[in-house]
C-alpha cells in the first residue's frame, strides 16, 4: 500500500503550555519521512480568530514549497536543518536559530537537508491574516 500523502489534521496545541520545539521537530521529520509529500506540519497556536498563528513545518531534504504568497506578515525561524527562502530578488539560508521575515510577494522554501522551521503569521482582529 502506498504511503499517505499528508498527515491527518490535528487540533492545535494549547498556546499557554510549554513545547519542546526540538522534540516536536524530530517527531515531524519522522512523520514526514513516512508520507508521500515528504513534509509534515503542526499548528502550535490556534488559527481561527487568534491574532497569532504559529506552526512547525518539517521538510525532508530536497523538498520544496512551490511558489506562493504569505497570507499576511510572516516570519520563519530555523529550528533544525537547512532551508533556503527565495524570491525573485534574493535568497536567505535558514539554519538552527536563524530568523527571517518572509517576502511579501511570491516566494519558495526549499529544504537543503531534513529541516524544520517555525512559521509565525500575524492576523488582524477579525481573525483574517493581516494585509501585507
Amino acid at each position: 500500500m502506498p504511503p499517505q500523502t499528508h498527515a491527518p489534521r490535528r487540533t492545535p496545541a494549547l498556546a499557554d503550555q510549554p513545547a519542546d520545539l526540538h522534540a516536536l521537530a524530530g517527531d515531524l521529520l519522522t512523520e514526514a519521512g513516512a508520507l508521500a509529500s515528504r513534509r509534515s506540519a503542526r499548528t502550535l497556536t490556534p488559527g481561527a480568530g487568534a491574532p497569532l498563528k504559529q506552526s512547525l513545518l518539517a521538510l525532508k531534504a530536497g523538498e520544496q514549497l512551490q511558489e506562493h504568497v504569505a497570507p499576511g506578515p510572516t516570519t520563519l525561524l530555523g529550528i533544525t536543518g537547512t532551508v533556503v527562502l527565495s524570491d525573485q530578488r534574493s535568497a536567505v539560508t535558514l539554519t538552527d536559530g536563524v530568523w527571517a521575515a518572509c517576502p511579501d510577494g511570491p516566494h519558495t522554501l526549499e529544504a537543503v537537508s531534513d529541516a524544520v522551521v517555525l512559521i509565525t503569521v500575524v492576523a488582524t482582529s477579525s481573525g483574517e491574516p493581516a494585509a501585507a
